[in-house]
């Protein structure tokens, strides 16, 4: 696999860059066949264009390098789905050795391309535009979950603003999102309630074709998942706030018409390329041990067989020393489910792992744990298209399978979890359950799989061998974090320096993040 290295020209990397980018636009797309700017505002043309790109750059759907720094390198490895088993000159995120001149793309492209552009829609709808201003809103908080569950601190309420940008703490960071989903859900409901007619239908490039009622349920079940991030450091709010989302006029996520997918414009998927194309991007050895072990049909859609070992699903264990580049390139590379060109932002299937996790905690959840569960798994199957949901969810027998690798006999490994499909006896099986079917079931957003892993602890993954963090980061542990990126501490080392001094250690990648606490789940 190639790795393309960043080159951006005429392109501003800090944020105060960022806004400076746009704090033309105006003058830069004025019609020169003489449309004025209440031309373009009755139009809502000076919007609908800073809104676009979001949904191409939240999960970067068009260019491959680029998703391949935002995501693949790091969380798509961390969470177990798949590896490249390759080292770039030595480096490999998935060997913990962190390179930083890869692991703030997410950031500076986060800010560039989606937030700097926010901003602008802020000045320019709110009070006047406030559906436009709301939905906004709702892409800021799915972008900045990201970021700061990647980093912790980062630059929320301060953007925009005279002078260097400081940083919010995490805490502040999720205070301020609850308080943007309000304003939004609240104004957009009020605009279903009153049958007005969807301003978003030309712009909307997702499937909910401009509907508000959809983008109101999407809210809430993005204000139930960052609820649940929170729940084991502040679980009062994290109750409040998940049963406000569940409670909701409108709801939550409940059939999978509600699935979030956006259509790539080059009707491709990304990962599909790094797999194929690019011969670098396998199947991990946690899903061979926990979706092979349970006979699980998601396999075939999720996985090609190997060509290597005929006729079997082979992954490939993260972390481990790889003798070339191709020595594993006939295990399993990806297979239907990445070759739609469709990215999931959020799933129905979620949302029920969500219900089901506050219903073990003891929040309203409308419902009873153990039926929030079966029916996250039964999501699941009719999502991606395979049948046998009943006889899965009642099995108490199978489990995970002990990893062999046909290569090299020092990668094998007994299988680390060993839980049934089937419901349970104790609160603690029951959310290792829960949290491995979501895990399953979110493939392939590894982002969301590696955040709930370090919440959580499940589902059980193989611990790599080949630790190149040089002592900083624990083999136990793993990475709880991404560092703060290059570009902010050349072009805002104060805004650096008060993101470290909230984030409660060293500026590295085995500092926990706030929601990240060292505490039982129960």
């Amino acid at each position: 696999m190639t790795l393309n290295i960043i080159r951006k020209t005429a392109i501003c990397f800090s944020l105060l860059a960022a806004v400076s980018c746009t704090d033309n636009f105006d003058e830069m797309n004025q019609n020169p066949v003489g449309a004025t700017t209440p031309d373009l505002e009755q139009n809502f043309n000076n919007i609908k264009s800073l809104i676009k790109p979001a949904f191409t750059r939240l999960y970067i759907s068009d260019v491959t390098w680029q998703y391949q720094l935002q995501q693949s390198l790091q969380a798509d490895g961390w969470s177990g789905y798949m590896t490249t088993p390759n080292e770039f000159g030595g480096i490999n995120n998935h060997n913990y050795n962190l390179n930083q001149n890869w692991n703030g793309y997410a950031w500076d492209d986060a800010y560039v391309n989606i937030i700097a552009n926010l901003f602008k829609i802020e000045q320019r709808a709110k009070g006047k535009y406030d559906q436009f201003y709301a939905w906004s809103l709702i892409i800021k908080v799915a972008t900045m979950q990201r970021i700061t569950d990647m980093y912790g601190p980062a630059v929320y309420s301060k953007f925009g603003g005279e002078g260097l940008a400081t940083y919010d703490s995490q805490e502040q960071i999720y205070a301020q999102m609850f308080k943007d989903l309000d304003f939004a859900v609240t104004d957009l409901t009020a605009r279903v309630a009153a049958s007005e007619v969807s301003k978003f239908t030309e712009t909307d490039q997702s499937n909910y074709g401009g509907s508000y009622s959809q983008w109101v349920k999407y809210a809430n079940s993005l204000r139930l998942r960052l609820a649940m991030r929170i729940s084991k450091v502040n679980p009062t709010l994290a109750k409040t706030e998940a049963e406000k989302a569940v409670s909701h006029s409108i709801g939550v996520f409940k059939v999978n018409a509600d699935v979030l997918k956006i259509k790539s414009p080059l009707d491709l998927n990304v990962i599909d390329v790094m797999s194929h194309a690019w011969v670098g991007l396998f199947m991990g050895a946690d899903m061979e041990s926990i979706l092979g072990g349970y006979q699980d049909p998601r396999m075939a859609k999720y996985w090609d067989p190997s060509v290597q070992v005929a006729g079997e699903y082979k992954g490939v264990r993260t972390g481990i020393i790889y003798p070339t580049p191709t020595t594993y390139a006939n295990f399993s590379q990806t297979g239907a489910r990445t070759k739609t060109g469709e990215v999931t932002w959020m799933s129905t299937a979620e949302v029920y792992f969500l219900r089901a996790e506050g219903a073990l905690r003891g929040w309203n959840m409308d419902g009873v744990a153990k039926d929030l569960y079966e029916a996250g798994i039964k999501a699941s199957f009719d999502q991606n298209g395979v049948e046998g949901a009943a006889a899965y969810i009642s099995d108490n027998v199978k489990v995970a399978k002990d990893y062999v690798d046909p290569i090299n006999a020092a990668n094998n490994s007994p299988a680390v979890s060993k839980i049934t499909v089937a419901w349970g006896a104790t609160n603690e099986i029951n959310l290792e359950k829960i949290i491995t079917q979501k895990w399953i079931a979110t493939y392939p957003d590894g982002q969301e799989a590696w955040s709930e892993y370090r919440r959580t602890g499940y589902p059980k993954l193989f611990r790599i061998t080949n630790n190149k963090s040089g002592g900083v980061i624990s083999t136990e542990l793993g990475v709880r974090r991404l560092p703060f990126p290059l570009s902010e501490a050349t072009n805002n080392p104060k805004g650096v320096e008060s993101g470290v001094a909230v984030l409660g250690g060293a500026d590295n990648g085995a500092t926990r993040l706030w929601w990240d606490v060292d505490k039982a789940n129960f």
